[in-house]
């Protein structure tokens, strides 16, 4: 496990195996995520989305139609009435 210290004012150096798994070079962007776990995980921002396809499913739930996210929108306009 790689670890790395906090600076006083909250910096941290990224290791560099990390680095060249996500492929971060000098002012790449990252964001992080807290999950529904509590964990919080770090993601590249220089990758194509398709790649990031799936990372935050939930075990059980269904994807959504075409009809459900019309519906979803079409109410969320409603409300706005």
């Amino acid at each position: 496990m790689l670890s790395t210290t906090v600076t006083d004012t909250g910096q941290i150096t990224i290791p560099e195996e990390i680095r060249q798994h996500l492929k971060l070079t000098s002012g790449s962007r990252v964001e992080f995520v807290i999950d529904e776990d509590g964990e919080v995980k770090i993601f590249p921002l220089n990758v194509a989305v398709e790649t990031l396809s799936g990372i935050l499913h939930r075990p059980g739930t269904q994807p959504a139609t075409l009809e459900d996210m019309d519906a979803a929108i079409s109410q969320g306009a409603n409300d706005w009435a």
